[in-house]
């Protein structure tokens, strides 16, 4: 029996005495422990060896005091499992050397037995709940199938992924193709995750706000929800789509426990456009974790006065950034904790 189910009671829709608060991103890059590792091994290296996977996994739960874990990895796993070479370069990020451009190199991608290729994920989730103790939850996760595309598509990193949309956009057929082979891929890998051991699955839409809103539905919301549709029966599933606040009346209607809000959206547009039906997380700009200690626990209260202590999930508006000091994410975390109406 897990001790704190705060994450999972705000999941429910229950009653809870304070909201829960995880960071996404919250293992890795702004924790010295982790910059030891990450100084003796290379990314994908730490992903791939499930010691070091579950040992960066429970480092913000036993240095920052958050009140759920997520497992250390990457969406890229997936396209790396799928036959796609995928790399890790130093100041540039994830770098593709052979990226998709037309149609025949989509039928060389294969849709993998994910038990076997990315057992080292599965394993990683085993190790982590054996060293979690039943202390909190464990968070698996996936990209969607269109933020995972437009990494294979653009080769790289991009602030408006141009690439990648004019593929979309002039081989409409193709790039279906390539949505279904990535949502039946991540369908199998958040199946086998959940069989390994994950209490809560998230879905990152981190470039759906590049999209119109048409566009959205059609090349992205539409391949989330065959995800979604495949595992609510069988665990809680938050839906994280960045800058798609015009989405939400949508995606409220689409079965899953929780959406996440970025900072752009505030949280009295996010209940309106969700009806209320559905539990809330985020959505502090985490470019506010460089305020003061005071500062970042005056807006958190704030935050959470604003969105309400009942089905609300305190978060970032995007992930933790690399450069924020330990105790600044301490203060955000501990102004939760110390929370009271």
């Amino acid at each position: 029996m897990i001790k704190n189910r705060l994450l999972l009671d705000a999941l429910n829709g229950d009653n809870v005495s304070r909201p829960p608060v995880w960071m996404m991103r919250q293992a890795g890059r702004y924790l010295p422990d982790f910059m030891k590792l990450k100084e003796k091994y290379d990314f994908f290296t730490r992903c791939k060896t499930p010691e070091l996977a579950a040992k960066i996994t429970l480092m913000p739960i036993e240095q920052i005091g958050t009140d759920a874990a997520i497992l250390f990895s990457d969406i890229l796993v997936v396209p790396q499992a799928m036959g796609v070479d995928v790399e890790m370069r130093k100041e540039l990020g994830p770098f593709i050397p052979k990226p998709i451009r037309e149609a025949k190199q989509i039928e060389k991608i294969v849709i993998p037995d994910v038990d076997d290729n990315l057992n080292y994920v599965f394993e990683a989730i085993r190790l982590s709940k054996q060293m979690i103790d039943n202390r909190v939850p464990l968070i698996g996760f996936a990209g969607s199938p269109w933020t995972v595309l437009c990494y294979m598509v653009q080769g790289q990193g991009s602030k408006n992924f141009d690439i990648a949309k004019s593929f979309c956009f002039s081989q409409p057929e193709a790039a279906h193709m390539l949505l279904e082979k990535i949502t039946t891929t991540t369908i199998k890998y958040l199946k086998s995750k959940v069989k390994a051991g994950v209490n809560v699955i998230q879905l990152f839409d981190s470039w759906g706000g590049l999209l119109s809103e048409d566009d959205y539905q059609k090349f992205s919301w539409h391949y989330n929800q065959k995800i979604i549709d495949s595992l609510k029966s069988k665990t809680k599933i938050i839906s994280f789509s960045k800058g798609c606040w015009f989405a939400l009346p949508l995606m409220a209607k689409s079965g899953v426990d929780a959406l996440g809000i970025d900072w752009t959206c505030s949280a009295r547009n996010a209940r309106y456009l969700t009806g209320g039906k559905v539990t809330l997380q985020g959505n502090l700009d985490p470019s506010r974790l460089m305020s003061t200690p005071k500062e970042i626990e005056k807006l958190t209260k704030k935050m959470i006065a604003e969105f309400g202590i009942q089905k609300y999930v305190v978060n970032l508006g995007h992930g933790i950034l690399p450069n924020v000091p330990v105790d600044n994410a301490k203060a955000f975390v501990n102004a939760v904790k110390n929370y009271s109406v």
